[in-house]
């Protein structure tokens, strides 16, 4: 028989791990925000949405922030130094990079879409 901890997690294991530990006894506005956040960005982009979120403060910004954290760490490159760091690392970015920055975040959002009804604390 093997021993599971020693095989090495998928990306899919490891946005699921990520995004359960993030949602970790969230509420129903984090539940609310995370899933409506793929659509926005669908339809404003992920730069508009980020400082959208930003702005708003509080369950937004805690999203924002644990969507930046996971970025940086499969983007080293981008960094993880605050907002505005942040962002300024997307605007200097290459166009794939920005691509592929956004397809990934999308990818960890609909992982938290899923699980943050399922970690919410009773409201």
């Amino acid at each position: 028989m093997t021993n599971r901890q020693n095989r090495p997690q998928t990306l899919e294991q490891m946005r699921a791990a990520d995004t359960w530990s993030c949602a970790e006894r969230c509420d129903s506005d984090y539940v609310n925000i995370a899933k409506g956040l793929p659509a926005l960005i669908m339809n404003s982009g992920l730069m508009q949405v980020l400082a959208f979120m930003h702005e708003k403060e509080g369950q937004h910004e805690r999203i924002a922030s644990q969507l930046r954290r996971w970025l940086a760490s499969r983007f080293p490159g981008i960094g993880s130094d605050g907002f505005t760091d942040f962002m300024q690392a997307l605007l200097n970015s290459r166009p794939d990079e920005f691509r592929m920055i956004t397809i990934e975040a999308m990818a960890w959002l609909r992982w938290l879409r899923q699980i943050a009804p399922a970690r919410q604390r009773g409201d």
